[in-house]
């Protein structure tokens, strides 16, 4: 509404009737008596007036040394305050902590002072075994003993072509020394040449003793990377296909109970277990080289079957394929991680 209306309007109601017949909020109709003066004022026009220098401030030679003063060797990873503190000390001054924190900024090095630790890049472990007694992979897995709070640890050593358990234990705790003696044990039998043994990186995996002992054999070590199960997948696997077993104690009753359950657990494993990755041969068979001869009979039996009844078949049956190699993280499939886009 014009303002000459409102003044009309104004002049017979008052001020608050007329805001409110006409939808004005009284706030609008004051500023519009009064308006406010411009908050800023005009620029100056003519040249620039020149900084005005404080005359306690530093010079520059003195802002000079306190910088090479804050990064000397002495003092290059230390904060201000320390700085300051340490120099009042030695009975010298220089200025104040805020104005060591101005001179940093102005150079660019206010931020942290300390040498920062540099973790590289785990190396990817790359193994690959075409025969068996190339490569070990071993972990431990806890079992639960007859009462809470008591474990009992048991140590396992794979063959990762074969998947031939070559050698285990289960004692009553962890330990460097007794996991030393395994691995030795089970590297040397019957004249083993070992390549490689791969663990992860628990405490006996990378114990100064058992480091030792593969350097002594003449054994490469490698380790999965820190929180990466899948770097050691083949220890990992038999774990599950161990504690998936019906007749797995819920606890054992003791250590000589459950010492019992994985040797007769490992001896089926070995000799009886078909296993998938291995083209459903048995870990002894691969391992002990009769898997061809196992495979031939497979493909007789099939031939016969095909022979009798081709009708029940798509094509001509074939027995599994043996791999002729085993691999952790192969290149040719590994995926590296994809980089997320925000």
């Amino acid at each position: 509404m014009a303002d000459e209306a409102f003044t009309g309007i104004e002049g017979e109601l008052g001020i608050t009737s007329a805001c409110r017949l006409t939808g004005r909020s009284r706030a609008t109709h004051y500023r519009r008596l009064q308006p406010p003066a411009s908050r800023q004022a005009p620029r100056p026009t003519g040249p620039a007036r020149a900084p005005q220098v404080q005359p306690a401030a530093l010079g520059a030679e003195e802002r000079a040394a306190v910088v090479e003063l804050m990064n000397s060797s002495e003092y290059a990873e230390l904060p201000p305050a320390q700085i300051w503190a340490r120099e009042l000390d030695a009975g010298r001054y220089h200025c104040s902590v805020s104005t060591m924190y101005r001179i940093l900024r102005e150079k660019g090095q206010s931020g942290e002072r300390r040498r920062q630790a540099t973790h590289p890049a785990k190396t990817v472990p790359e193994l690959v075994a075409a025969a068996p007694s190339q490569v070990f992979t071993w972990d431990i897995t806890k079992a639960a003993g007859p009462d809470k709070g008591i474990w009992y640890d048991a140590y396992v050593v794979i063959d990762i072509f074969s998947r031939y358990i070559v050698g285990h234990t289960v004692e009553r705790a962890e330990t460097a020394e007794r996991a030393e003696e395994l691995i030795r044990e089970t590297s040397t039998r019957n004249g083993i040449v070992l390549d490689t043994v791969h663990a992860d990186r628990g405490t006996s995996m990378t114990s100064k003793k058992v480091s030792q002992m593969l350097i002594d054999l003449g054994v490469t070590r490698s380790h999965s990377r820190p929180k990466v199960s899948n770097d050691n997948p083949y220890s990992e696997a038999q774990f599950k296909t161990t504690k998936y077993m019906a007749d797995y104690p819920e606890r054992f009753d003791s250590l000589a109970h459950a010492r019992e359950w994985f040797d007769t657990f490992i001896a089926y494993y070995n000799h009886e277990h078909r296993h998938s990755g291995i083209g459903f041969h048995t870990p002894a068979s691969v391992h002990f080289h009769t898997a061809d001869e196992v495979r031939d009979q497979r493909a007789a039996t099939l031939a016969k079957a095909y022979a009798r009844h081709p009708e029940r078949f798509s094509r001509r049956p074939r027995p599994p394929e043996i791999p002729t190699q085993a691999w952790i993280n192969d290149p040719a499939k590994r995926r590296e991680p994809t980089p997320q886009t925000s």
